[in-house]
């Protein structure tokens, strides 16, 4: 079993910056790949970026390409999405999820087996 607590969410201003954090716990983040998902208000959960550890691969989703990027530190047993030029549309709840390592990277949310409570990102104009 795998717990992840998300934090680092808030309330900010159209282009301003946002590190959310994603800490493991139960086992080592190192055979995992990790994801990160939004979900709005309405709307299906989307996939934001993900990570395949072993072959040092990372991928984002479309609508945040250039803006968001994934990364980890498995000494700490943490992901980590840093989020610039952030816009009012990137409001919403960000999970982050776990998958024993898979070859690629997934983007279905029904790829993971583990995800955290969530944190909310709201961006004002």
């Amino acid at each position: 079993q795998v717990q992840l607590v998300e934090s680092g969410g808030g309330s900010v201003q159209a282009g301003a910056s946002l590190k959310l954090s994603c800490v493991a716990s139960g086992r080592t983040l190192s055979t995992y790949n990790m994801g990160w998902f939004r979900q709005a208000p309405g709307k299906e959960r989307e996939f934001v970026a993900g990570d395949q550890p072993i072959r040092r691969i990372t991928q984002v989703g479309d609508s945040v390409k250039g803006r968001f990027s994934i990364s980890r530190d498995n000494t700490k047993n943490t992901a980590y999405l840093q989020m610039d030029s952030l816009k009012p549309e990137d409001t919403a709840v960000y999970y982050c999820a776990a998958v024993l390592l898979r070859f690629s990277v997934p983007t279905v949310p029904a790829d993971y087996n583990y995800w955290g409570q969530g944190t909310q990102v709201t961006v004002s104009t």
